[in-house]
C-alpha cells in the first residue's frame, strides 16, 4: 500500500469538518482551537503541523518517537474498506493493564458489529505479521502477532474511531480500545526464551571459567614392564629427568611396588640418586657465576667510588685559599653546593660498598661456623673492629676538614680585620662554633679509640678460644679415625673370625675387669669352637690396640701376661 492511498485530498476544509461532526467530534487543532484559518489547501493539511505519514517504510503506522514532553499527533488513516479517525488530543490517554512478560497478544474492543476478520487483518496487519486472530461474536477480538515490538504499534490505534466505508450506521462504526492480553502461548515462549538465555549465560560462564582455569597436568601412564624399561632410560637422560621422576613418584604413591618388580624400582631410584652429583655441580657452577658477578660489581663500584673521591678532592682543592679567592660569590655558592652533593653521593656509595663487604664477612663467618660453631663471636668482633676503624677514618677526615675551615677563617679574619668589623664578629662566632665541634670530635675520637682497644682485646681472646676449639676438634677427629680403623678391621679382615671372635672376647673381658691370660681366653673360646688357635687369638688381640690392651703383672718367674678390654676408655678419652 503506497502513501497515495493513505493521504486524503483536503481541498475543502468544510468537508473534513462535516465528517467529524457526523462522528460527534468537532475539528480541533493541537492547542484545542477550531481549525479554520490555519488550513493550507495547497499542502492538503493544516499549516504549522509537521506532515507525518504513518505508512512510511520503516515506520509502519507508528510515527518516530518524539520527546516525551511533545505529544504525538495522530492523523486520519485510510484503508481500502474503512477509515480511522484520530481521537481528541485533549483527552487523557487510554488506560492499559500491566504488560505481561513476553506479550505478543492484544485485546481489541469497540469493533463495529459488521467487522470481519478480513477487516481486522486489513487494519492491524499494517502493524506487523499476525499469527492468529480469535474473534468473538461480540465486538471484540484477540490478535497474536509474530514479534513483541508489534504490540506497541497496535496500542497506537487505541482511541481511534473506525467507520466502514462511508456509512454512518452504528453497526458500521465504533471506537477502538487496544490493550495488552495475557496468553499462555506468550508466557510459554517467554519462559523458553529465558531458559535459553540462562543456558547461554551458564555456557558462557563455564567457557570463561575453563579459560581461566590452570591447565591440568598430563596423565600418568599405568605401570607395565615396557613402560618401566622406557622410564629407566628417561631417568638416566638429563633432559627428560624431571618428567620421569614425576612418573616414578606417582607409581610409588599408587602402590605399584611388589616383590616381583622391586628390583626394577630399586634400579630407577638408584638412577635418580645418581643425578644428585650433577645437580650439586650445576649449583656450584651457578654459585661461582654469582660470585664472579659480585666480584665484578664490587670492582666496578670501587672504581666509581675512587672517581667520586677524586671529584671530592677536586672540590676540596678548589676550596683552598689560593683558588677560592679568585671565584666570585655566586661561583663560590655553586661550588659549595656541588661539593656537598658530591660528598653525599660518595658517602652513599661508600656505605653500599661497606654493606657488600659486611655480607661477605658474614658469609665467611657462616662457613667458619660449620667447623667451629663457637667462633661466631670472634668473627662478629672482627667485623665490628673493622667498622670501628672505618668510622675512625671517617671522623679523622671530618676533623681535617674542620681544621682546614678554621684555618681559612683565621686567614680571612687576619686579612679583613682593619676593613670589616661586622664580618669579624660573624667569623669569630663561626670560629667558636668550629672549635666546639672540633673538641666534640676529638672526644668522640678518643672514645672510639678506647672501644677499638677493647674490641682488639676481645678479638685476641676469641682467637685463643678458637685455637682451643680447633685442638678439641683435632682430638675428636683422631678418636674417630681410631674407631673407623676398628670398624675397617671388623669389616675387611676375615669378617667371620674377627666379628664373632672379637665380640665374644670383648664380652668375656668386659666381665673380667682385672684381665685374663691368653690361655684362659682360649679355653673359653674352644668350648664354643674347637678349631680356634691361641696364636690366632693373640694376633687378633694385638691387631686391635684400641680395643684390647696387654698388661704385665708379677716379677721374674711369676711374670704373667693379661689382656684387658679398653674400648670404652678410648671413647671417653676422645
Amino acid at each position: 500500500m503506497d502513501s497515495n492511498s493513505i493521504t486524503m485530498p483536503m481541498s475543502d476544509p468544510n468537508a473534513w469538518a462535516t465528517a467529524m461532526n457526523n462522528l460527534g467530534m468537532p475539528p480541533m487543532g493541537i492547542t484545542g482551537q477550531p481549525l479554520m484559518p490555519d488550513f493550507d489547501p495547497s499542502l492538503g493539511m493544516m499549516a504549522g503541523i509537521t506532515p507525518m505519514n504513518p505508512m512510511m517504510p520503516g515506520l509502519g503506522m507508528v510515527p518516530a518517537p518524539l520527546s516525551q514532553d511533545v505529544p504525538v499527533v495522530k492523523e486520519i488513516i485510510h484503508c481500502k474498506s474503512c477509515t480511522l479517525f484520530p481521537p481528541n488530543p485533549n483527552l487523557p490517554p487510554p488506560a492499559t493493564r500491566d504488560r505481561p512478560p513476553g506479550c505478543k497478544t492484544v485485546f481489541v474492543g469497540g469493533l463495529p458489529e459488521n467487522a470481519t476478520e478480513q477487516l481486522i487483518m486489513e487494519v492491524f496487519g499494517q502493524c506487523g505479521d499476525i499469527t492468529a486472530i480469535r474473534k468473538s461474536k461480540k465486538n471484540f477480538c484477540h490478535i497474536r502477532f509474530a514479534e513483541e515490538p508489534t504490540v506497541d504499534k497496535a496500542l497506537f490505534l487505541s482511541g481511534y474511531r473506525i467507520r466502514l466505508g462511508s456509512s454512518t450506521d452504528k453497526k458500521d462504526t465504533g471506537r477502538l480500545h487496544v490493550d495488552f492480553a495475557q496468553a499462555r502461548d506468550d508466557l510459554y515462549e517467554w519462559e523458553c526464551r529465558q531458559r535459553m538465555l540462562a543456558r547461554e549465560e551458564r555456557h558462557r560462564r563455564k567457557m570463561e571459567e575453563d579459560r581461566l582455569r590452570p591447565p591440568s597436568p598430563p596423565p600418568i601412564v599405568h605401570y607395565s614392564e615396557h613402560e618401566c624399561g622406557q622410564l629407566g632410560d628417561k631417568i638416566k637422560d638429563d633432559g627428560k629427568f624431571p618428567e620421569a621422576v614425576r612418573v616414578l613418584l606417582t607409581w610409588l604413591e599408587r602402590g605399584e611396588v611388589n616383590r616381583r618388580n622391586a628390583n626394577n624400582f630399586y634400579s630407577m631410584i638408584q638412577s635418580s640418586n645418581s643425578h644428585i652429583r650433577r645437580l650439586m655441580s650445576e649449583k656450584s657452577q651457578h654459585e661461582k657465576e654469582m660470585e664472579e658477578a659480585k666480584d665484578k660489581f664490587k670492582t666496578a663500584l670501587a672504581g666509581i667510588l675512587a672517581q667520586f673521591e677524586q671529584i671530592v678532592s677536586v672540590f676540596q682543592a678548589a676550596s683552598k685559599q689560593k683558588a677560592w679567592d679568585h671565584f666570585s660569590k655566586a661561583q663560590r655558592k655553586n661550588l659549595d653546593m656541588w661539593r656537598k652533593q658530591a660528598e653525599e653521593i660518595r658517602n652513599v656509595h661508600n656505605e653500599q660498598l661497606m654493606g657488600i663487604r659486611r655480607e661477605e664477612e658474614m658469609e665467611m663467618s657462616d662457613d667458619d661456623m660449620e667447623d667451629a660453631p663457637d667462633s661466631k663471636d670472634s668473627e662478629d668482633s672482627v667485623s665490628q673492629a673493622e667498622a670501628l676503624k672505618e668510622e675512625n677514618d671517617s671522623l679523622r677526615c671530618q676533623l681535617d676538614a674542620y681544621r682546614n675551615e678554621v684555618e681559612l677563617l683565621k686567614q680571612e679574619q687576619g686579612k679583613n680585620q682593619p676593613i670589616r668589623s661586622e664580618e669579624d664578629n660573624t667569623h669569630s662566632q663561626q670560629l667558636s662554633f668550629l672549635q666546639q665541634a672540633l673538641q666534640g670530635m676529638q672526644k668522640q675520637l678518643l672514645k672510639m679509640r678506647e672501644e677499638l682497644k677493647q674490641r682488639e682485646a676481645e678479638l685476641e681472646k676469641s682467637l685463643e678460644e678458637k685455637q682451643q676449639l680447633k685442638n678439641q676438634v683435632q682430638n675428636l677427629k683422631e678418636g674417630l679415625q681410631n674407631l673407623w680403623f676398628v670398624t675397617w678391621l671388623c669389616v675387611n679382615i676375615s669378617p667371620r673370625f674377627v666379628c664373632s671372635t672379637s665380640g665374644i672376647i670383648s664380652t668375656f673381658l668386659h666381665v673380667h675387669p682385672f684381665g685374663a691370660s691368653i690361655e684362659y681366653i682360649c679355653s673359653y673360646l674352644q668350648r664354643l669352637d674347637t678349631k680356634i688357635n691361641p696364636t690366632e687369638v693373640e694376633s687378633l688381640l694385638s691387631r686391635l690396640p684400641c680395643t684390647f690392651r696387654q698388661e704385665l703383672t708379677g716379677v721374674g718367674a711369676s711374670l704373667e701376661k693379661r689382656w684387658n678390654f679398653c674400648g670404652f676408655q678410648c671413647i671417653k678419652s676422645t
